[in-house]
């Protein structure tokens, strides 16, 4: 009889949860002006987090610290602002250039693949590179990258007004926590919200630390190579390298391919790429598990799926902030005892976890 009685009710749940998901995801894409700056927030408000603190140990007042992160935060977004539209500009001008060497290279080519006329004819309208390149398609796709970044950057002070609060009530919630709950529940809510807060500060200031230590030596290596458009690369690989694996393949494949066009040879850039490659593999693989641990150890096809879902929500910035939103989700279903389950099923490594 209680079998009988239950089934309605999971039912009856499980709708529930799925209507929920779907209001969920309408609601994140149809107010995206106004959730993609609370996320960006987040991320900016656990980056500047430790030197707020660090700044009021040392006895400066609230007010003034807060003035200090908004000046460095101005400061950023103008710089990166001027640098994104002056690398549109030069990538809109010398693209054509090398859209011209790219489809020299792949007309004389075809020929060498020992294949009839109509199996050549078939590549080409399967492929379609002419449209692809010389009517600006890829040209349009990169500018359009660097474009959305821009885009998001206007809504600066939305973002500065979030981070404002985010930091003001981080310093508060200690407090509310004491009044509104006993003192038992208030201890374990407290140690709880400090794990979460700290993982959080750790795994986002230590990610964002360390894919910016790579970029700038990324950036000096193709710039005393030679290349060209080498700070708009190091800014691609810089936040290409917030999803793994993907992001970081496709900023190589881009750059190699550029190097090719450039240099006109194929050994010359193998090199280069061998050695970002290189630095991409101690960075990800021996120093960023000893600053970030098992934080970023999510499961393969999560890391997928969050590519895909969060790129549906928000194109491309949400592709780019796929990772850090789930391992954010990841750290705070972990120190939450109900939840620790689903967070250990999360993971790719679930024995890291479960200790």
């Amino acid at each position: 009889m209680e079998n009988k009685n239950e089934n309605p009710f999971k039912l009856l749940n499980f709708t529930a949860v799925v209507l929920l998901s779907g209001f969920t995801v309408f609601i994140l894409k149809e107010l995206q002006s106004i959730f993609l700056p609370l996320f960006v927030a987040v991320i900016i408000t656990f980056v500047f987090l430790p030197l707020y603190n660090f700044l009021n140990s040392k006895k400066i007042p609230a007010v003034i610290s807060m003035i200090i992160i908004i000046l460095i935060i101005f400061i950023l977004a103008n710089t990166v602002s001027v640098f994104i539209l002056t690398s549109i500009n030069s990538i809109s001008q010398e693209f054509p250039k090398y859209e011209e060497k790219f489809i020299h290279y792949y007309e004389s080519l075809l020929p060498k693949l020992n294949l009839n006329e109509d199996q050549i004819n078939r590549i080409k309208n399967f492929f379609d590179v002419k449209n692809l390149l010389m009517d600006g398609s890829l040209t349009g796709t990169i500018t359009n990258v660097l474009s959305n970044i821009t885009s998001l950057l206007g809504s600066l002070f939305l973002i500065i007004f979030y981070v404002i609060f985010l930091i003001t009530e981080s310093e508060s919630m200690g407090k509310r926590f004491t009044i509104a709950y006993s003192e038992e529940k208030n201890a374990s809510f407290r140690v709880t919200l400090s794990h979460i807060i700290e993982g959080l500060r750790d795994y986002i200031s230590g990610k964002t630390l360390l894919s910016l230590i790579q970029a700038i030596v990324i950036g000096v290596i193709l710039w005393i190579s030679g290349v060209e458009f080498y700070l708009i690369w190091a800014f691609l690989f810089f936040l290409t390298d917030y999803i793994p694996n993907i992001g970081s393949l496709l900023a190589s494949i881009l750059v190699g391919l550029f190097m090719i066009l450039q240099f006109e040879s194929i050994l010359f850039p193998v090199i280069i790429m061998v050695i970002l490659v290189l630095i991409q593999n101690i960075k990800g693989n021996v120093i960023e598990p000893k600053f970030i641990g098992a934080k970023l150890d999510l499961s393969p096809f999560l890391l997928f799926f969050s590519l895909v879902f969060w790129g549906y929500i928000w194109g491309i910035i949400g592709m780019i902030l796929s990772v850090p939103i789930m391992s954010m989700l990841k750290i705070i279903l972990m120190n939450i005892p109900a939840t620790k389950s689903i967070a250990i099923l999360m993971s790719n490594n679930p024995e890291k976890i479960n200790n």
